[in-house]
Parts: C-alpha cells; structure tokens; sequence
C-alpha cells in the first residue's frame, strides 16, 4: 500500500486539506503548550505539597522550557527518519504517558522529570507544525497560516495559568495535568489520518549523540548553576564549576556541529543576516515573554494574595485579544515588512512591562490586566512577522533545519528567562531587605514610633512584656521583607523592559538585510 504524502492527502482531499492539517497541528500544539504554562499559578500550591522553595519550584517551569529546547533540536531528525505522522502521533502517546505520571507524582523530582518530558513533546510538535504548513500553503498565503497556527502557541502562555486557576479552584493541582489528556488523543486521532507519512525515497538522517550530549550538558550546567547561585553561593567552587563545564560543553557544541557532516542542528543558517537577526530576536523575545509569564502569576498570588484562580484569569483578556488580533497580524506579516511589525510589537511588550514596574499590594486588577492586554497586541505583532521573515531568507531545504533553529531560540531564551528573572528577584529582594534593615536604627523616629504602636496593640490583646517587644519587631521584619519582595518584582519588570528594548538591534539588522528567498 502506498504510502499517504502531502500531495495523495491533497488529491484525496481537495483544498480542505490545507485547513484539516492545519486544525491537526494546532490541537497537538494547545495541547503540549497549555500544559506547559498552566503549572505557573499552581507553583504555591506544589511548593506546599512538597516542602519545597523557589529555587527548587522554578524548575517547574525552567525544566520545561529546558526541554523545549532540546525537543526543537531533535525534531528535524526524527522528521527525516520517521517522517510526520509517526513524530506527532509517537510523541502525544509520550505526552500523555507523562500527563498521567505528573498528576500521580509521589514527590518533586518525578514531577519535574515528567515536566522536562512534557517540554520535549512540546518543543517537537512547534517546529513539526510550522514546517507543516510551509508544505500545505502556497508562499503568498504563509503568513496567514502561520497567524493562525500561532494562535496554539500563543495560548498556552495566555490561558495556561487561568485554566491552571480554574482547576486548582474546583479540584486541585494535579488536574491541570489531566486535563490535556482528552484533547492529545483527539490530535492523535486526526494525526493518523490527515499527516503526511515519510518519503521512503529519501535517506535517513545520522543521528548527532555527541552534539546532544554537549548541548544537554551545558544547558543543565548552566541553568543548574544560575538556580542555585543564590543559595551555594556565586563564588562557590560547585557553581563556578558548572558555569565553565557550560561554557566549555557550549563551545564544544559550536565546533562539533560546524564540523560534523549531519549536525543536529545547522549552524551555518546563522550565516544569513536577516536569519541570525530573527533568531536573536526570537531569543529576546521568549525571555521576555515566557519570563513575565512566569512574575505575573507569581507577583499576584504572593503579593497581592489572589487565589489560583483569579491570578490565572488576569491572562484571560489578553488571551481574547490574541484570539481576535493573531489572524489578522498574519495577514499583516504578509503585506507589510516585518521590521515594522517586529518593532512595533517589541515597544508595547517594553511599554508594558516597564509599566508593570510601578505594581505594588495596592494596584488594581484591571490596571495589571490592562498591562498584559497590551503586552499581548504586541506579542500578536511579534510571532507571525518574525516567523515569516526568518523562514524566507532560507532555501527549500533548509525550511526544517530553519523552524528547528528559530524556535529552539525562543524556548532557549525562555528557559533563561525564568532562571534569570527567578535569581533577579531574589537577588533584589534580599538587597532591598538588607539597605532598609540597616535604616532601622534607635535614631529612626518613624521606625520607633511603629514599634511602639504596635506594641500598645499586643498589650491591648492581652500578650505578656516580654512578648510585645519581640512581636513588635517580628511585624515590622515582616512589614520590611514584603516591600523589599514588592521592590525585587519593580526591578524584574524592569530587566524585561530592557530586553525588549534591546531586542531592537537585531530588529533593525533584520531589515537592512534582504531576503535571498521569497
């Protein structure tokens, strides 16, 4: 029996089939990605269940997007070696497998294992889906397509959290894996029939195991060494250690990949300007997004005090307007450069978090709703242009090397992201801690003058002397570390204004450069 190629699906399905592959990919895509961002509003939770802290917690995310990045890597392999169809409907049944094992985790580690696991599947199925509509839609029409695929990747970082909120609200924590498992298998469904099988015409690829060990190596040196600077110390000999086996690991992976015949990733597409551009942006682009995903939820819950619930529905308009703006941004993407989409789009994120950066106990919700709405017209500007632009710059057969490549940028700086915003928090907080401490002296009129009100409360209710003095500090400490936290979230929002102020470099470099492919 022959087998099913794009062109036997589109003779057996007429034109339909543009929109019957593109409905199949974007299930897998919601699917993978919805998981992966709905853990951020339950990580208060998780880190009551298992005793653990933010440095152990924010692997939730990190190791996530960790895996995400290696996942991009290994798609245009197993793409070239079991085409398709088997890649999508091989990795979802991986997928659930790991849905059922994290909401039955026993304790963090098996939950962050199956979170790296999770990561995986979803950094394959992006690439697979961008690379599938490049084959199912004419050039002129690609933009268009790629806005609406666009729209499952996007919302996972934009309705994540509120459907995390929703079940840990309802149920608990362990649902929001669940809740992924009907939708994976009816992606599996539509995949065994609507995907294209591999081309046995064509030569398998070698798969590159020196490349994936080094390039496994140094991100789990790196993102290890960065999570646990703060608490070893960042003079330490461990964490020294592990920053240089990254660094020597990462140049390794350079080398190695230019010199090898079948790299697990080409790194000579970086050659072409307006391609290395796009991935610079990319990468700028998930630490600032996946990054303030990750402090919003967060920020809300421990210093505002939502519940899950009402933390995760702060995302939700935003979501709403990706769904409206995101088809129509592809549309754009194909009649406007993207220079200017790209850079319009970077000025709101910028905007908006630098916005973000005057947030304290007080601030409304919808002011902070109002923030991320504008964040995500910007995002909706972003992923579409950046896409098309970086793909077109590249010949046929590079298209799969390319979408590895370009997505593998984001996830890689959206796993720095969270690391690096997580270990900027904490180094603010405990700055701000420490310089308003050292203001609280005998001769602080202000400080006196709160011990000693306090202390009047405590004899009111009854508490004995030798209890109204230490009480008195003990509220004031707190008083203290909660406005230092809140300061410590200003400077993060910052950080990510900065970013995507920078992210206007390459932008421009983009747009001097000009195309070699259209």
């Amino acid at each position: 029996m022959a087998s099913d190629t794009t062109d036997s699906l589109f003779r057996r399905y007429g034109p339909a089939y543009r929109w019957l592959a593109t409905v199949t990919v974007m299930l897998g895509t919601i699917s993978a990605v919805l998981t992966t961002t709905s853990v951020n509003v339950a990580i208060p939770d998780i880190m009551g269940a298992f005793g653990i802290g933010q440095d152990r917690a924010q692997w939730l995310s990190t190791g996530a997007l960790a895996g995400m990045t290696i996942g991009m890597l290994l798609n245009a392999w197993l793409m070239s070696n079991f085409g398709q169809r088997r890649t999508f409907v091989g990795a979802l049944c991986i997928f659930v497998i790991a849905l059922i094992i994290a909401g039955l985790s026993p304790n963090d580690t098996v939950l962050i294992f199956c979170r790296v696991v999770q990561g995986t599947v979803a950094g394959v199925l992006q690439p697979l889906s961008m690379y599938t509509l490049f084959q199912v839609f004419p050039p002129h029409r690609r933009g268009t397509s790629i806005g609406f695929s666009g729209i499952s990747v996007i919302l996972g970082p934009a309705l994540g959290p509120t459907l995390g909120g929703v079940m840990i609200e309802h149920f608990n924590w362990h649902y929001i894996f669940y809740v992924a498992a009907p939708v994976s298998v009816l992606a599996i469904l539509m995949g065994s029939v609507f995907l294209p099988e591999r081309d046995e015409a064509r030569a398998r690829m070698r798969f590159d195991w020196l490349g994936f060990v080094l390039l496994v190596m140094a991100l789990a040196c790196l993102l290890s060494g960065l999570s646990n600077g703060q608490r070893e110390g960042w003079d330490s000999n461990f964490i020294l250690g592990l920053l240089a086996i990254a660094i020597a690991a990462a140049v390794s992976f350079f080398a190695w990949e230019l010199y090898t015949p079948q790299p697990l990733v080409s790194v000579k597409v970086l050659a072409n300007p307006q391609f290395s551009g796009a991935a610079v942006v990319a990468c700028l682009f998930g630490v600032g997004l996946f990054g303030s995903t990750y402090l919003v939820p967060l920020f809300m819950q421990t210093v505002q005090h939502l519940t899950p619930y009402s933390a995760g529905l702060l995302l939700m308009p935003g979501a709403l307007i990706m769904g409206v703006l995101m088809p129509l941004a592809g549309y754009l993407s194909d009649k406007l450069p993207a220079r200017i989409l790209i850079t319009v789009g970077l000025l709101c994120f910028a905007v908006s978090s630098w916005w973000l950066a005057d947030v304290d106990a007080n601030t409304s919700f919808w002011t902070v709703a109002v923030c991320v709405v504008f964040s995500r017209i910007g995002l909706c500007l972003i992923r579409p242009a950046l896409n098309v632009s970086a793909l077109r710059s590249l010949g046929p057969e590079l298209l799969g090397q390319g979408a590895g490549m370009v997505n593998f940028t984001r996830q890689l700086g959206g796993a720095f992201g969270v690391t690096l915003l997580s270990v900027t928090l904490d180094r603010r907080t405990f700055f701000h801690s420490d310089t308003m401490t050292a203001l609280q002296t005998s001769g602080n009129g202000a400080t006196a003058e709160l011990l000693r009100q306090v202390q009047d409360l405590l004899a009111q209710t009854g508490a004995p002397p030798e209890l109204q003095s230490s009480g008195a500090l003990h509220f004031l400490g707190r008083m203290l570390y909660a406005q230092a936290y809140t300061m410590g979230f200003r400077d993060s929002f910052h950080v990510v204004a900065i970013i995507f102020v920078l992210g206007l470099i390459p932008t421009w470099i983009m747009g001097r450069s000009q195309p070699a492919h259209t």
